[in-house]
């Protein structure tokens, strides 16, 4: 820097230290390509996530029918799950991830032949969300696995942030575009766009370097997954992020009755805003992840950012101006986003590379069944007493099982990376091994 040349001022290093920490992205090759598979694939999703329920409600009038999208997803969530997660520790994760894509294209463009027939027919939509969740439960354990061999270690909670990001943008402008694309133009263009973002995604994927199974890994049985729960089931603070996950999203996800609470509030033209609103606070927290590298405490931002949610959520049921109920769902995907954060953080920094696929099946159904039964719960509560009740009560409920599970859990509230015995191992692996692909 010359004399002359003007320093920086406080106020501008205070903005950049709240901006993604982009080190994963100029380190891996193979992180931007996942990344960008991952962002064009998750944007079509999101337009068949809003067609799919809507579809259901027009052709049903029920909430309970909505909310059995949910039931018929959860069998497949948790065989699939558990088996997907010995699969990725077993086989090569990319030939694992190109041929799942490539398997939910094929589903996509089943929903367009339906959505275009004369009088389309209900049934094709719960077989489709069953097999769609089977090829999700085998994709994501690969996936997830995949990362933190192609990131370095130091880099891993900085990667959970992008790859947050990445989610998020497809999250906000998918549901975003869903509602107006549904409204305007007909299911089969929604549909027909998620079969394109998955041809898309495929040529991305394709590209990425083999990653074949650890030495060490053990073939897909019984026995394999048995191995990957006992471990599970020693590291408490594990338990404690799945536990916790679980009761946030069972009790206070909403999702299924956002169709119904947009028509009660007398603001149909809101539904898209309402799918996009929970992403929408996620891609706030994305994009000023920075300082997230900076906490340490992992298991106690988990917690307060779960007990967050409930109360954002049972904000939201209280409302009655919808655009105070758009403001509370966005607060909740932000809170949500934090915990995802750290509890992806966790996992990454602390599971050994060999049983990192089996512990990721237990992520997913962590993550995955309590938001599929939470849609079932909340569409028979909603039937029950109404859709407002539906919402307030499970953000109710969640605050305080989070709470409660804090209690009972000391050992994810004590949890700190920079003295975590399990951290520190792989932190060690790490450094010893060779350099990370794709750099």
């Amino acid at each position: 820097m010359t004399d002359d040349a003007p320093a920086p001022s406080p106020s501008h290093g205070r903005a950049r230290s709240l901006l993604p920490d982009l080190s994963p992205w100029r380190a891996s090759v193979d992180f931007r390509r996942l990344w960008f598979s991952g962002l064009i694939s998750n944007f079509g999703s999101f337009l068949t996530f809003v067609a799919l329920p809507v579809q259901v409600k027009d052709l049903t009038e029920s909430a309970a029918a909505v909310g059995a999208i949910g039931a018929v997803e959860l069998v497949p969530l948790v065989v699939f799950g558990l088996y997907g997660g010995a699969l990725a520790d077993a086989l090569d994760k990319r030939s694992l991830i190109v041929w799942t894509e490539v398997g939910q294209g094929l589903l996509s463009a089943a929903l367009l032949v339906n959505a275009l027939l004369p009088e389309p027919t209900v049934w094709p939509l719960y077989v489709v969300a069953a097999l769609s969740s089977a090829l999700v439960s085998v994709q994501r354990p690969a996936l997830d696995s995949l990362w933190p061999r192609i990131v370095a270690h130091e880099h891993l909670p900085a990667a959970t942030a992008l790859n947050s990001l990445r989610w998020t943008v497809g999250g906000v402008a998918g549901p975003a575009l869903a509602g107006v694309v549904v409204a305007y133009a007909g299911l089969g263009w929604a549909y027909a766009a998620d079969v394109l973002t998955f041809v898309v995604s495929v040529v991305l994927v394709v590209r990425i370097a083999s990653s074949p199974a650890a030495h060490e890994a053990a073939k897909p049985s019984l026995r394999a997954i048995a191995e990957g729960a006992r471990y599970a089931w020693s590291r408490k603070e594990l338990l404690g992020t799945y536990a916790v996950d679980l009761a946030a999203m069972f009790l206070a996800m909403p999702l299924a009755v956002l169709p119904f609470l947009a028509d009660e509030l007398d603001a149909e033209w809101s539904l898209g805003l309402m799918y996009a609103s929970v992403p929408a606070g996620a891609l706030v927290v994305s994009l000023t992840s920075g300082w997230t590298s900076r906490v340490h405490r992992h298991g106690r931002m988990v917690v307060l950012a779960a007990a967050l949610w409930g109360v954002a959520i049972a904000a939201a049921g209280l409302m009655s101006d919808v655009w105070l109920v758009l403001l509370c769902l966005t607060l909740a995907g932000g809170c949500d986003m934090v915990s995802g954060i750290f509890r992806g953080a966790m996992w990454n920094q602390t599971i050994p590379d060999e049983l990192r696929g089996r512990l990721a099946g237990i992520e997913l159904l962590s993550y995955s069944v309590g938001p599929t039964v939470g849609q079932v719960r909340s569409g028979g509560v909603a039937a029950w007493l109404g859709v407002r009740t539906s919402v307030w009560s499970g953000g109710v409920l969640c605050a305080g099982a989070v709470g409660l599970l804090a209690l009972c859990l000391p050992g994810l509230m004590r949890y700190d990376v920079r003295t975590d015995e399990h951290a520190a191992r792989e932190r060690r692996r790490r450094t010893a091994a060779a350099p990370v692909t794709g750099g």
